[in-house]
């Protein structure tokens, strides 16, 4: 079952990390209409990934992605686990660790689809059969009696927690809870000092209910990068205005503003009639540097580099034409899932 104890926390993004997960396309995914673009994207991200950090790939056939992968990433710094899959979200049914005194303790929750939307029996596996092959090391703790994501929360590593209303509260997942219960499960799961709930904001294309990391990030030194919507005829202008308005009346612990770093909305993309969910907020952050995904967007997209660069100044950051993964409705973020040192082996 695994042990909580008060000493544990729930690390932000940034903090020191023994690698990323990806979990692979394949022809069996619904990425089978586009499989040869889809794995170029995540090729683009595992070399990146690879030539700075371990690089743990998931797919019923390792050896397929290996042939695939090995002449262009580093694969030194590759592993590879063999699991079933139902489709590529990493973020979303990836363990979420926590570490207690630099012990990593892999949490387990249920991952259902994103509210019973799309079929997860076998990415719902994929923590434990991480576990028990010896992919990735730590106490194994099983929360599976509580539907979360890795996308829907967002944490600083000092006892803040940053999620929407939309997503957490949505009756597919923990129905039976009211808010004010499921914010006392995970202040008393993650160990955490408050929760900051976002009620407005979203994407149009969106399958998630308006996971946090596709609207508002948490950065190092009381940081918030967030969408912003200019453009009075968009869509989403009301919805994002509110939530910058929202994401102003937020405090840190000791009762600070925010300092809040504005990304430009992503221009519209439309495929099949409909408009998909491109998001320059589903960066991810590696040891030293940071992917963020890219639209062709020129201007825009290098603007939101810049953005970034403010946010991580230390860092390198890194544009990656993210254009197939929205097709299916997710970026650059959501398919990948970092684990804290130690935990890779």
């Amino acid at each position: 079952m695994g042990t909580i104890t008060g000493s544990s926390f729930l690390p932000a993004e940034w903090y020191p990390q023994s690698g990323i997960q990806l979990t692979w396309p394949h022809a069996a995914t619904d990425w089978n209409y586009m499989l040869e673009e889809v794995q170029a994207c995540f090729l683009d991200i595992a070399r990146e990934i690879a030539r700075r950090q371990k690089l743990l790939i998931v797919s019923p056939d390792p050896d397929a992605v290996e042939r695939q992968i090995m002449s262009t990433v580093n694969m030194d710094n590759v592993r590879f686990l063999m699991c079933e899959t139902n489709d590529t979200w990493a973020r979303d049914h990836g363990a979420i660790t926590m570490l207690d005194e630099a012990t990593p303790l892999l949490l387990d929750f249920t991952f259902n689809g994103w509210g019973l939307k799309f079929a997860s029996d076998k990415d719902n596996q994929i923590t434990r059969c991480a576990v028990e092959q010896g992919a990735i090391q730590g106490e194994y703790v099983n929360r599976l009696g509580f539907v979360l994501e890795g996308g829907s929360i967002e944490s600083d590593g000092m006892g803040t927690l940053l999620t929407t209303t939309e997503c957490l509260l949505s009756p597919n997942r923990n129905g039976q809870m009211n808010k004010a219960e499921i914010e006392d499960y995970l202040k008393r799961v993650f160990r955490l000092q408050q929760v900051l709930w976002l009620d407005h904001g979203y994407l149009a294309g969106d399958d998630t209910d308006s996971h946090i990391d596709t609207l508002a990030r948490l950065c190092p030194d009381d940081t918030i990068v967030y969408v912003q919507c200019r453009d009075i005829g968009d869509e989403h202008y009301e919805a994002l205005q509110a939530m910058e308005e929202q994401l102003k009346t937020f405090r840190t612990l000791k009762g600070q503003p925010y300092r809040l770093l504005a990304l430009p909305m992503a221009d519209e993309i439309i495929t099949d009639g409909e408009r998909l969910p491109a998001t320059y907020a589903n960066f991810l952050i590696l040891n030293d540097a940071v992917l963020y995904p890219t639209y062709n967007q020129p201007v825009k997209d290098r603007y939101a580099g810049k953005v970034l660069q403010e946010a991580f100044p230390r860092y390198e950051i890194i544009g990656i034409d993210c254009r197939a993964l929205i097709r299916q409705h997710g970026s650059l973020h959501c398919v990948t899932m970092q684990y804290p040192a130690g935990v890779i082996r």
